[in-house]
């Protein structure tokens, strides 16, 4: 009996050896960054959220341009971001950062897709499935708001950098006498697209995702991506030629897409001495991931006026409590990860 008593002793101060720290970046102060567009705000939030619950002590973010950014994290003044578009961000790297950065995880796997979209009701009824569609005479004058003879495409400003693939467009697929590309400021321009929408007009319009716009305009609802008519890549979008055509995208008039702009994967970027260190913070980086609807969604309150930060965090402690068992999970094996 006694022999029983010791050995029951033995292990019970022997476990807490063998329990999973709960806490296990306790101690650590992070400081991460994010990007300047407010798409990627919300991703920011959680992952700054889901590492707090790992008892990491996270600074506010410092918000970078994205040379700076990479310089920054290279460099080890920042620990991450979530806000990784690859290939697109490739060029943007400084040489050599593959030895000091890692790209991980896929917060939204070809998340970040940029191309134009048509009311649907208008694709179906002109059977409309490319840029090429917008030089017949009847599509021409349906899409013309301002009467000037073209279709009207609700554009990028002039310096962005989708304005100067648009310009690529407009040469390679001779596209100039068709289409009027309005380069007035987005937000505005789409404010003018919306209400044509629901006033029953035809809307032609570029975007990108995650994006509120479609949020509002939903893709096989109300709008569909279409193709440009052959891929011919810019210069500096060779190296992702191959992501410029893409399946199963949601709301497409064909599958797969000729988008026209190279499709990244949204990921993170962290500094890898910051990852050697921090195991669990690392295994919460490769797993945490969202739907890209539900950033659509979220976006879409910020555009509605819900964007102070108190707002962003209010939306980021919403999702986590409607997917708790997804994000118990993650938070369980990062802590794993650490032991």
């Amino acid at each position: 009996m006694k022999r029983v008593l010791i050995v029951t002793l033995l292990l019970a101060l022997a476990a807490p050896a063998f329990a999973v720290n709960m806490k296990p970046g306790a101690g650590v102060e992070v400081q991460p960054a994010r990007a300047t567009w407010n798409t990627g705000y919300f991703q920011e939030a959680l992952v700054r959220a889901g590492l707090e619950e790992l008892g990491y002590e996270v600074d506010k973010p410092k918000e970078l341009q994205n040379p700076i950014f990479y310089q920054s994290v290279m460099l080890g003044d920042v620990d991450y971001w979530t806000n990784g578009w690859f290939p697109n961000h490739v060029s943007q790297m400084p040489k050599n950062s593959e030895k000091r950065v890692e790209v991980l995880g896929y917060v939204v796997k070809a998340g970040g897709l940029q191309g134009y979209l048509v009311s649907k009701r208008d694709v179906e009824k002109y059977n409309i499935k490319s840029l090429d569609d917008f030089k017949r005479p009847e599509v021409m004058k349906a899409f013309d708001s301002n009467g000037d003879g073209k279709a009207d495409l609700t554009a990028c400003p002039p310096g962005w950098g989708c304005e100067k693939v648009i310009k690529h467009h407009f040469d390679v697929y001779d596209l100039d006498d068709y289409i009027n590309p309005i380069k007035a400021g987005y937000s505005a321009s789409m404010a003018d697209t919306m209400a044509r929408y629901q006033a029953g007009e035809p809307i032609f319009f570029y975007t990108w995702a995650p994006n509120w716009t479609i949020g509002k305009l939903k893709p096989g609802k109300d709008v569909m991506w279409i193709n440009v008519p052959k891929i011919m890549p810019k210069e500096s979008q060779k190296a992702g030629e191959d992501r410029m055509t893409v399946s199963g995208i949601e709301g497409a008039v064909t599958d797969p897409l000729k988008a026209g702009f190279v499709v990244s994967d949204i990921q993170v970027v962290a500094n890898k001495q910051f990852l050697e260190k921090n195991p669990a913070a690392k295994k919460f980086f490769e797993l945490f991931k969202l739907p890209l609807s539900d950033i659509n969604v979220q976006n879409t309150k910020m555009e509605d006026g819900e964007k102070s930060q108190n707002d962003i965090e209010r939306h980021a402690q919403e999702w986590i409590a409607e997917n708790r068992a997804t994000w118990d999970g993650w938070l369980d094996a990062a802590r794993k990860a650490a032991m």
